[in-house]
């Protein structure tokens, strides 16, 4: 087995917008990129890797007229590296999405700490570790 590829990877099967999400998750964070993208004939995507902090991503955009939604009982937890990232990350993600948690202070693990639901439906749990 090839050890540069990551036998277990997060899947997203978005409603015709993946690549919009692609594009709006890489633009977030330091260390993110968009790799190979294959299109379906209707111009959707078939199969795309993105990466998000060096965490690597699938997704697809959803060839059926089967509604499968996003909920938040599954997230994305990031750990930010400064202040600007988390608060940058926070405003935009919950930009038309959800706010679940309020940025603020999470005593003992965070300096700052907050969860969204993006206007894709994906939740966010977003840390800033305390730091020392």
């Amino acid at each position: 087995m090839d050890q540069t590829v990551p036998s277990v990877v997060t899947f997203f099967m978005f409603s015709g917008q993946a690549e919009e999400a692609m594009r709006f998750y890489t633009s977030l964070f330091e260390g993110s990129s968009i790799g190979q993208v294959h299109y379906q004939e209707n111009g959707q995507v078939l199969h795309a890797v993105f990466t998000v902090k060096g965490q690597t991503f699938n997704c697809i955009d959803n060839s059926t007229t089967a509604e499968h939604a996003f909920t938040p009982a599954m997230s994305l937890f990031v750990t930010c590296s400064s202040s600007e990232e988390i608060e940058h990350a926070y405003e935009e993600l919950s930009r038309d999405g959800q706010v679940l948690m309020p940025l603020g202070a999470l005593p003992p693990f965070s300096e700052k700490f907050g969860c969204v639901q993006d206007r894709f439906g994906v939740s966010w749990q977003l840390s800033l570790p305390k730091s020392g």
